[in-house]
């Protein structure tokens, strides 16, 4: 543990860099959630289809799923989250960029 899966929209592919987003993310959950480095352990899984609400063309996603040993406190879980969507900011660029 942690098992983290990441979920992405195939148009943002480009744009992702996954290696630096999971060696990033695996500092953090180590820092953060008091992981161990060697039992991080990220998959990235491309999406084609992506529909929100009624539409389907001209939407991307990204979903960051942490599968953690229970014991982490809230708070700890928020540091998680909000480190998460840092590291999404900085690793991902908007389709079409």
């Amino acid at each position: 543990m942690p098992q983290i899966t990441v979920d992405y929209s195939e148009r943002l592919a480009d744009g992702f860099d996954r290696p630096a987003f999971a060696r990033d993310l695996h500092t953090a959950v180590v820092e953060i959630a008091a992981a161990r480095q060697p039992a991080c352990k990220t998959r990235f899984r491309r999406t084609e289809d992506i529909v929100v609400g009624q539409d389907t063309d001209g939407h991307a996603l990204v979903h960051v799923h942490i599968a953690m040993l229970p014991g982490r406190t809230d708070d700890t879980k928020a540091r998680l989250t909000e480190t998460v969507l840092e590291l999404l900011r900085r690793y991902v660029r908007p389709a079409g960029d």
